[in-house]
């Protein structure tokens, strides 16, 4: 391996002079600040030593011995210790520290990603990639928790990094509306691609309204593609006394809210169908009334997978969304599907379901229940 050894007024430069005459394939072995120039001690200013070397020959990155080198040589360069405290200006060092420490993550995060971050938070990173937490909330996650190791150095504990890694994660999904709301429309519209559990949700929603707030409620569905899922809601309906309306057109569905105008609530159930055709949204776009009475829930699997989720929300985004509902908690351990699709949407999240029991198996979505999933906690 030819190493060298770099001086710079910051550890960015000392980058870019790493990188101009060794290459981007090379490592960080080793850095440390250093004293230069001056008059028997005075006047010395304070600069960035590197220690940095490259293979000339090296060997494919996915053979063994050529990762456990890189692992090996990027841990290093990841977890050198921080400063003494003596050592630093008072305003700001440590901040430019830790920038200079997140732009070396940064800049080998390409060729390896938990190998970069010392054992505790490697691990950290490792739980939320299986998760399916997205790369751009991972590294969200990731800074947040480098800023904590090198910030509190007494304190890096397997214990405290789990806990810093969750207070992350609940911060990161506290920007997310996940709120009660205040009034309920009368409409409320259940959308989503087949499978998902439509119509089971909106029976639960229905059941709750009627045993827990005394209301009258009824039932439309304009699912008249699948025979099973009219009698499915019928069977809810007649459990619950609720008049029920089907609907094929827009006139059909200006009929029924006529005809339901004495109930409190009315629970509306649409199709399934292939989220894929366009057409399908169209149908429901010229079928549907959204207006000031209405509420639109949009709704996932949370068996789904992320590129899917993306494209179902991209087709019903034509369509005024007002909140989403994840189900099928209880079929799958990965929930970071479940946090990228609510922080790529910014919608408010309305409820989870963990099961087929009406009208139980569903909870008031909010992040600490996001997280509890998240990191293994008891299911609700």
């Amino acid at each position: 391996m030819k190493v060298k050894k770099f001086v710079a007024p910051s550890m960015n430069e000392a980058m870019k002079m790493v990188r101009a005459e060794l290459g981007r394939d090379a490592v960080i072995l080793h850095s440390k600040v250093v004293q230069t120039g001056g008059f028997f001690g005075l006047f010395a200013k304070k600069k960035i030593e590197v220690l940095a070397g490259v293979d000339p020959d090296p060997l494919p990155l996915r053979q063994p011995d050529a990762a456990a080198s890189l692992t090996r040589q990027l841990s290093a360069a990841a977890s050198f210790a921080p400063l003494p405290a003596a050592e630093r200006e008072e305003d700001g060092s440590l901040a430019r520290e830790i920038e200079e420490v997140k732009a070396l993550i940064r800049q080998f995060n390409a060729r390896s990603s938990s190998l970069l971050y010392p054992p505790p938070l490697a691990e950290a990173e490792r739980r939320l990639v299986r998760q399916g937490m997205a790369d751009v909330y991972v590294r969200q996650v990731m800074d947040r928790l480098l800023e904590r190791w090198y910030a509190d150095k007494d304190g890096r504990s397997p214990a405290a990094v789990s806990a810093w890694t969750k207070e992350a994660v609940r911060d990161l999904l506290s920007t997310l509306p996940f709120v009660k709301t205040a009034e309920q429309k009368k409409y409320m519209i259940l959308l989503g691609p087949t499978g998902v559990g439509k119509t089971t949700t909106l029976a639960k929603m229905a059941g709750r309204a009627v045993l827990e707030q005394g209301k009258k409620v009824g039932f439309i569905t304009v699912d008249t593609y699948r025979i099973a899922a009219i009698d499915q809601l019928k069977t809810y309906a007649d459990i619950l006394h609720a008049p029920l309306e089907v609907c094929y057109n827009a006139d059909d569905f200006r009929t029924a809210k006529r005809k339901l105008a004495g109930c409190d609530l009315v629970f509306v159930d649409t199709a399934g169908r292939n989220f894929r055709n366009p057409q399908y949204v169209d149908e429901l776009q010229q079928t549907l009334e959204f207006d000031s009475e209405t509420e639109t829930f949009l709704v996932f699997a949370a068996t789904g997978k992320y590129d899917d989720m993306k494209t179902i929300y991209n087709h019903f985004s034509h369509l005024p969304i007002d909140r989403l509902i994840v189900t099928k908690l209880d079929e799958t351990d990965s929930f970071g599907t479940i946090v990228n699709v609510l922080l790529d949407s910014r919608l408010a999240a309305a409820y989870f379901t963990n099961g087929q029991n009406v009208p139980d198996d569903m909870v008031e979505a909010s992040a600490d229940r996001l997280v509890h999933l998240l990191f293994g906690a008891e299911r609700w």
